[in-house]
């Protein structure tokens, strides 16, 4: 049949008169369109039953695949450094440890506090208080704050910071209030809270 023959036959043709008992006598164009239609269903269903849910496994499995890689990077990049991290590690232990060693413990503050005196006389300061406040817990270690009040000329004042930072143990000054000593032209009087620490170990 020609295709002349088969488009006049499809035209002649009336879509009522399709049997499903009869489709072997069905117009060639008509079959052709039903197989089309049937192949799309049956690719449509498969692809909705079978192979969508595993396009969905393929991402679930590729997102895991690359969590698993990065896993393993930070690994492996862990592993080849472990000896440099082990060597930091007791690095800054002892690092650590020479900074707690500078914090003074309940029993030496005291000591400090006689420290800081000798310090002020020995700068040629009136040493007029010397007097230790609440401490002020903080996270890992606490604060001991020292209320000091002396009087001298500039040069005493600044060779008695100068000779408080250099002591053993960890002392910070803060809140300076310096002013003119009353009757004296080079006098001055300076208050001064000074800071020391204590590490919290096991409290």
């Amino acid at each position: 049949m020609s295709l002349a023959d088969s488009m006049k036959s499809l035209n002649e043709f009336d879509i009522n008169d399709l049997d499903v008992n009869n489709a072997g006598i069905w117009p060639a164009p008509i079959k052709a369109i039903v197989v089309l239609i049937v192949f799309g269903l049956i690719l449509g269903g498969g692809y909705w039953f079978f192979i969508k849910d595993q396009y969905v496994r393929l991402a679930g499995v590729e997102k895991t695949e690359m969590e698993l890689r990065e896993q393993y990077e930070q690994k492996a990049y862990k592993v080849a450094n472990l000896e440099v991290f082990k060597t930091q590690m007791v690095e800054m232990e002892e690092t650590f440890g020479a900074l707690v060693k500078q914090l003074p413990s309940d029993t030496e503050v005291p000591g400090l506090l006689e420290d800081i005196t000798n310090t002020a006389v020995g700068s040629g300061l009136e040493l007029r208080e010397i007097k230790l406040q609440s401490e002020q817990r903080r996270d890992f270690y606490v604060e001991l704050p020292i209320n000091i009040q002396v009087s001298g000329t500039y040069h005493e004042l600044a060779s008695f910071v100068s000779s408080v930072a250099s002591l053993p143990r960890i002392v910070t000054l803060h809140d300076f209030t310096i002013k003119p000593k009353s009757g004296e032209s080079d006098g001055l009087d300076m208050q001064v809270l000074a800071r020391t620490y204590r590490y919290r170990a096991g409290e």
